[in-house]
């Protein structure tokens, strides 16, 4: 069985299982093939959608300080960063980082190896002196191998408010391995979405463009497409929450009626009741006092938060401690 009929397998099997529990869910690590990831771009470049530029920003204007943390007592680092994507926003600090001639290697993790290598191939166009050591793999069992390979601070990305799509306990358990992976005094460098204003945040989630419904909505289409399932579109609403005092949005896919879903290659069929939810994803909103606190319970010290007060926005500097 090669790897495209593995994935596949892989793919149909948690389907099922989110289907069948009650209440339903799917896996948000399935909205990415490859009109998802176009449809993904899109939602990046919606004013609404305020995550992305207000990251950039961050960079752009407090630059020489980042690298005032990143480098503390040391004179190099490995700038690990977690599923790097086109690396956009990390290009601003590397630039940066390259004309201080500061002494770093990047080292981007992602699962895709096709990933990896337009990065790479990006990377020796606009960046062509920069030192890079791209991993492909899971978070974990890459950085264990940076741990095992390199006697040098690592700094880790872990951006875009990518925390928020665990829930709070996910969150402890994600950070508390990721700090099992490396020593005392490297850092992790982490971006995170504040709690605002209720409708700002459910506006990013539910743009009147319809990009985010459109976004959602082709996990049924591709459900359609590789497992053979029967989804009609016009029959399942996209729904986002927001919930002020926990600080969780969630997003549903609504069936506007009782209807039937046959799924071809799993030869299933899966029974849907008039306004039943399906679950697809979290993003998590932070206060301070519950950023500190995970910070806290994962063996994190908080060393500098570089703040877009406007937006509600953060980059933190964690230090893992002895």
């Amino acid at each position: 069985m090669n790897n495209e009929q593995n994935m596949m397998n892989k793919f149909g099997e948690e389907v099922l299982h989110g289907l069948q529990q009650t209440p339903k869910s799917l896996p948000s690590k399935y909205f990415y093939d490859a009109r998802g990831d176009k449809l993904f771009q899109d939602i990046m470049a919606m004013e609404e959608y305020y995550l992305t530029n207000v990251e950039f920003s961050i960079f752009e204007n407090k630059k020489a300080e980042i690298l005032e943390a990143f480098l503390g007592k040391e004179k190099s680092f490995r700038l690990v960063e977690l599923g790097a994507g086109d690396g956009t926003k990390t290009k601003v600090l590397m630039k940066y980082f390259l004309g201080q001639n500061v002494d770093f290697t990047y080292s981007p993790i992602d699962i895709s190896g096709h990933v990896l290598q337009q990065l790479k191939d990006n990377i020796q166009n606009e960046l062509p002196n920069l030192k890079m050591e791209s991993l492909e793999g899971d978070y974990f069992d890459a950085l264990a191998q940076l741990n095992t390979n390199h006697n040098m601070k690592e700094v880790v990305f872990f951006l875009g408010s990518t925390i928020g799509n665990f829930n709070l306990l996910e969150a402890i358990s994600f950070v508390q391995k990721l700090g099992d992976q490396l020593n005392p005094g490297d850092l992790l460098f982490l971006g995170v979405d504040l709690m605002k204003d209720p409708q700002k945040i459910l506006t990013a989630y539910n743009d009147p463009h319809g990009i985010t419904k459109s976004f959602n909505l082709n996990l049924l289409s591709r459900m359609n497409k590789e497992l053979g399932a029967n989804f009609e579109m016009g029959q399942f609403d996209h729904f986002p929450t927001y919930d002020p005092i926990t600080g969780e949005t969630k997003s549903y896919l609504i069936s506007c009626c009782e209807q039937d879903v046959f799924f071809e290659a799993l030869n299933q069929n899966i029974h849907f009741e008039p306004w039943e939810a399906i679950f697809t994803e979290i993003s998590q909103k932070y206060s301070k006092e519950m950023l500190q606190q995970l910070a806290d319970k994962t063996g994190f010290k908080s060393v500098v938060n570089f703040m877009h007060d406007e937006m509600g926005y953060l980059n933190a500097v964690w230090e893992k401690q002895g």
